[in-house]
């Protein structure tokens, strides 16, 4: 059984380089292309089901895969964005910036982030990206030959930084895109990555290019 974990396309808070996690943020003109995209180099391959992360950037990305496909968009809501309590909306911090802030450490020393007020740690992330992985897809293996989960930057880096085993430190050292694509095999109930990150367009084209500085990696 393979799994196809896809991150949602660009929204206009990726292109302002704010922090979205829980916040209901929907997908812009190019986030809608870059799906498009994606789901047409993804027409071949034939999906059992569909799983989504409640947001509506989320679901949006999941509804341009299913065209033609007709199939049920299940949501869970542990599939969710991190939450970033009451940092939500607010610019991401860049190195130069001030390490009071509590998001800096989420950036930059992952293994010493505290979440502000109101907000999950990655311990909480992970637990409940685990918690769907071993109990909601593992055992689907014998029952269906392809899946599809469309969720978040941060959401679909706790299952994958999880199934290679990587220290928290390394968190941020898979580049995932605006709709990059993960490939994971379960064979024997055994998760493995085959492909950590692929996207089928590059930011060199002018259309797609980030304004300067923009990371673009959460939410």
């Amino acid at each position: 059984m393979k799994i196809y974990l896809v991150r949602h396309g660009e929204t206009d808070w990726n292109r302002e380089c704010r922090l979205q996690g829980q916040s209901d943020t929907v997908l812009n003109e190019i986030g809608i292309e870059l799906a498009e995209i994606t789901a047409k180099e993804l027409k071949d391959t034939k999906f059992d089901m569909i799983y989504s992360s409640p947001l509506r950037r989320a679901y949006m990305t999941a509804e341009i895969f299913n065209r033609g496909r007709e199939l049920e968009i299940l949501t869970d809501k542990r599939l969710l964005e991190i939450n970033f309590g009451e940092r939500e909306g607010h610019r991401i911090p860049g190195r130069d910036d001030d390490d009071s802030n509590p998001i800096y450490n989420f950036e930059f020393r992952t293994e010493a982030y505290n979440p502000p007020e109101g907000g999950e740690s990655f311990d909480d992330v992970f637990a409940r990206t685990a918690d769907f992985w071993d109990k909601e897809i593992i055992p689907l293996e014998g029952k269906c030959e392809n899946i599809l989960i469309i969720g978040h930057g941060c959401m679909n880096r706790t299952i994958i930084n999880r199934l290679l085993d990587n220290p928290i430190g390394d968190f941020w050292n898979i580049k995932l895109d605006n709709c990059a694509v993960s490939i994971i095999d379960i064979t024997d109930g055994k998760s493995t990555v085959l492909e950590a990150s692929h996207k089928y367009y590059s930011r060199d084209n002018d259309r797609f290019r980030l304004p300067a500085g923009t990371a673009a990696i959460y939410g």
